[in-house]
């Protein structure tokens, strides 16, 4: 294509251009698919079938030069921008609206973790970002999202060959989505973070930015790669351990594969059961852990979300699970946006009473779906699935979905198995960058296996505009967060907000 012609390639590309590359192109070597949807004129990253009749073949060459382009339309210096709109929606009526459907004597306990600290806030009311993130300046260029990434959202896990990686671990709010607003969530939770560790206010912005610099050295490498190479990319520890820009971490790493190596599902399993008539039992911890009042009434109806799990996993899955019986369930409390869904632990036992802990959670329409539409997957727990699947280097076995008798949507994974996530509050200042560096990295992995990526790298570019910029936005936006946790402190204050005891606010055993 000659050069005079990609300068045509805006954010709002003509049909007659899409209708061209059609007919132009059957099969590319090196190319992919871009979608062309018609009411957005966005264009979608995901590897949709080739039947698409909105499919265009462009290789990466062509890709890099149609973000390169879309520093036109959108300069890299508009990413700084965050300035709340007169019409913003007041945080306490969107929070308010989020409780619906969730169970109400949970709710104190929701606003009581809220309260705990600025980044607290931050990770419970991620639709009030997404609200904020869809007033701003996009490129547009969509792909499978995390939807709620945090710093607090990637963790460690065991692999099924027994690995211990590095990853996006939190799916609830995954959708196809602007791939900017993952990124701005992770900085600016960054920069919350550098502000509860007392963190200068240069090292706070240094810190926000180091994300975005991870995030884009790391896909400008990943978008030369293959899409089954990158489908293969793993942030295994001990390769984590060789990278040259890891060096200062290695001993921080090594305490890590240490911890994880005791967080496996044996090591829980005698601190949550304990025997009763001679039966393994869950131990109650109200009101984290605990039987519902109608035990008899909540194991059927678990017994029947089980078998209708059990038909969407994959065959050899059946087998496994086959091989084990429900011995008991309980309800459990966990995380902070989560807190008043239904959620639930089961323990499976085999012949021998080897365990296995699976988690049923309920899964709800996405944050984002208001502003990018509605999932093609009308089950949200089916949603929930693809997105960790097409985004994790390495999903969890049993992972899969199912309804109950109202409706409700859940899907199921393993309680644990190595998973941990980081302890802000353990980390030195020094291995508190690391880390948030490693997230940064860690996303750019997620978002170039998710979708092509050589369009974001070509609007990247190789400098630090886009750096700076983020770090710029993570402060006014970190800013606009500690605003809006002080709006919920005073909502508790006057009443309005039900808040739980301190008794009730630590999440347990974490999952």
């Amino acid at each position: 294509m000659a050069t005079k012609q990609l300068g045509i390639f805006k954010l709002r590309v003509s049909l007659n251009f899409v209708t061209h590359r059609v007919q132009r192109h059957s099969r590319v070597p090196g190319s992919f698919f871009f979608y062309r949807n018609p009411r957005t004129m966005s264009f979608s990253m995901d590897a949709t079938p080739n039947s698409n009749l909105n499919a265009v073949m462009i290789n990466r060459a062509e890709r890099q030069a149609l973000g390169k382009g879309l520093r036109d339309t959108v300069p890299r210096a508009a990413q700084a921008i965050w300035q709340p709109g007169t019409h913003r929606t007041q945080v306490l009526s969107m929070l308010e609206e989020s409780n619906r459907g969730r169970l109400p004597d949970l709710i104190p306990l929701r606003y009581a973790r809220m309260l705990q600290s600025p980044l607290a806030f931050f990770r419970g009311s991620a639709g009030v970002m997404a609200a904020d993130l869809a007033t701003l300046p996009t490129t547009n260029l969509r792909l499978q999202s995390c939807g709620d990434c945090h710093l607090q959202n990637f963790g460690w896990f065991a692999t099924p060959e027994r690995n211990l990686i590095f990853d996006v671990t939190d799916f609830d709010e995954s959708r196809t989505a602007p791939w900017e607003w993952d990124l701005k969530r992770l900085v600016a939770s960054t920069v919350l973070a550098a502000r509860q560790f007392g963190l200068s206010s240069d090292k706070q912005q240094e810190s926000g930015r180091a994300v975005a610099q991870a995030y884009r050295e790391h896909l400008t490498e990943y978008q030369q790669f293959t899409p089954l190479e990158m489908w293969y990319q793993r942030l295994d520890v001990r390769e984590l351990e060789k990278h040259p820009s890891m060096v200062a971490s290695r001993l921080y790493l090594d305490s890590l594969v240490e911890s994880a190596r005791k967080r496996t599902m044996e090591a829980l399993f005698p601190k949550m059961t304990a025997r009763v008539a001679g039966q393994l039992r869950f131990k109650d911890r109200p009101p984290l852990i605990f039987h519902p009042p109608q035990q008899e009434r909540y194991v059927n109806e678990c017994d029947a979300l089980i078998r209708d799990y059990r038909q969407t996993l994959a065959e050899d899955r059946r087998v496994l699970l086959d091989r084990y019986r429900v011995a008991d369930v309980v309800a459990k409390v966990v995380g902070v946006g989560s807190v008043g869904l239904r959620c639930g632990v089961v323990l499976l036992l085999d012949a021998d009473e080897s365990p296995l802990l699976l988690q049923i959670k309920e899964a709800r329409a996405s944050v984002l779906e208001p502003f990018v539409g509605k999932s093609e997957r009308t089950h949200h727990g089916q949603r929930v699935v693809h997105g960790q699947r097409v985004m994790q280097a390495a999903s969890d076995l049993f992972l899969g979905w199912a309804s109950d008798s109202e409706g409700r949507c859940y899907y199921f994974r393993q309680l644990r198995d190595m998973k941990f996530s980081t302890t802000l509050e353990d980390l030195s200042p020094s291995e508190f960058r690391e880390y948030a560096k490693m997230c940064g990295w860690g996303l750019a992995r997620a978002h170039a296996k998710a979708g092509n990526v050589a369009s974001i790298a070509g609007y990247l570019g190789d400098g630090d505009q886009f750096d700076v910029a983020l770090g710029e936005f993570g402060m006014a936006y970190a800013t606009q967060a500690e605003h809006d946790y002080e709006v919920l402190r005073q909502g508790a204050k006057s009443g309005r907000i039900p808040v739980a005891t301190d008794s009730a606010l630590s999440d347990g055993i974490p999952v």
